[in-house]
C-alpha cells in the first residue's frame, strides 16, 4: 500500500506537532501522513517520478482497525469499556438497585407476618429460612445480594468522583437545575442506610448487639417474635429504625425513577407517572417497615 502523492509546495505543512518532515535524498520536503503510516521506508527519489512520494510499510490504520475489530468481539473488553463511561456506572447502579429493591419488598412481606394472630407464624418462617436443607441456596442468595451491594456502592462512589474530576469548581448558580430533597441527600442517605443494615443484622439476626438477658444476666435466645418485640421496646432502637426507614424511602424514591431515566426512558408524558409510582412504592415500604416499631411502642404488639 502506497501513500497518495501530494504536490510539494513551499511553506509549513499542517502536520501534527512534533512530527518532522520526511527528507528525500534530493533535499525536497515530502508530505508524509505520519498519523496514518509508520514506520516509513526511505523516501524514493526516482528521476521523473517525483521525490515527494514515499513507500510506507504496513499502514498503522489497518493494524488498528484490525485490532479494534478483534477487541469488539471480546465481551469482557466491551463490558469494561462500557463501565468506564458514566452511563455504564449508572446502568450498574440501576440493575443492582432493582435487585436490592426486590429484596426489600420480599423482606418486608416476611416481616409483616408478625401481625399474624398466630405468633409462631413468623417463627416458622424464620425456621424455614434457616433450615439446614436450605443452607446452600440461602448463602447463595446472601452472596448475590452482597455482590449487588458492593457493585452499587462502588459504582456510586466512582461516578461521584468522576463528576468531581470533570467539574472541580462548583457552578456559580446552583438553582439552574432544580433537584428534589431526596436527590440532594442521596450522597449521605445511602451510607446511613448501609450502617443501619449492619446494625439491623447484628441486632435482630445475629444477636451480637443488645442481646437479651434473663434476670440473672445470662444471655437468652428467644424466638423471632420475642426478639423483635423486646428489641423495639428500646426507644433508641425504634427511633434509629424509623429514621433509617425514612431515609430509605427517599433513597428508593429517587433511585427508582432515575433508574428508568438512566435506561433512556425519559419523556414529559411518562416521567411524572414514574415519579408518582416511585413515590407510592417508597412510601408503602416505609409505612410497612415503620409500623412494626410504632406498634411495639404503642403496645399493639406485646409479648
Amino acid at each position: 500500500m502506497r501513500a497518495r502523492p501530494a504536490t510539494p509546495v513551499s511553506g509549513t505543512w499542517p502536520l501534527p506537532p512534533g512530527k518532522p518532515y520526511n527528507i528525500a535524498p534530493c533535499g525536497n520536503h515530502c508530505r508524509v501522513l505520519y498519523w496514518k503510516f509508520e514506520p516509513f521506508s526511505p523516501a524514493l527519489c526516482t528521476p521523473g517520478y517525483g521525490c515527494h512520494e514515499t513507500t510506507p510499510a504496513k499502514p498503522i490504520r489497518y493494524r488498528q482497525d484490525h485490532r479494534m475489530s478483534a477487541l469488539a468481539i471480546n465481551p469482557i473488553h466491551r463490558a469494561v469499556r462500557f463501565y468506564e463511561a458514566p452511563i455504564g456506572k449508572k446502568a450498574v447502579m440501576a440493575i443492582t438497585g432493582l435487585i436490592l429493591f426486590g429484596y426489600v419488598v420480599g423482606h418486608l412481606l416476611g416481616n409483616l407476618q408478625i401481625y399474624s394472630a398466630d405468633h409462631d407464624q413468623i417463627n416458622r418462617y424464620a425456621a424455614f429460612l434457616h433450615n439446614p436443607a436450605n443452607a446452600v441456596p440461602l448463602w447463595a442468595i446472601r452472596a448475590f445480594l452482597f455482590l449487588a451491594v458492593v457493585l452499587h456502592v462502588t459504582a456510586s462512589i466512582q461516578l461521584w468522583l468522576q463528576n468531581r474530576i470533570a467539574r472541580p469548581i462548583a457552578y456559580v448558580r446552583k438553582n439552574d437545575v432544580p433537584a428534589s430533597y431526596a436527590a440532594r441527600t442521596m450522597l449521605w442517605s445511602g451510607p446511613i442506610v448501609g450502617a443501619f443494615i449492619v446494625f439491623h443484622v447484628l441486632h435482630l439476626t445475629v444477636g451480637a448487639v443488645l442481646p437479651l438477658q434473663d434476670v440473672n444476666g445470662s444471655p437468652i435466645t428467644p424466638d423471632v417474635y420475642h426478639n423483635v418485640i423486646a428489641g423495639f421496646q428500646n426507644p433508641w432502637v425504634s427511633g434509629f429504625y424509623i429514621l433509617a426507614m425514612i431515609l430509605l424511602c427517599m433513597h428508593l424514591y429517587h433511585g427508582l425513577w432515575s433508574m428508568f431515566q438512566s435506561m433512556g426512558i425519559d419523556h414529559p408524558r411518562y416521567t411524572p407517572l414514574l415519579k408518582k409510582g416511585a413515590a407510592i412504592a417508597a412510601i408503602l415500604i416505609a409505612i410497612g417497615n415503620c409500623s412494626i416499631p410504632i406498634a411495639v411502642m404503642a403496645g399493639l404488639l406485646t409479648l
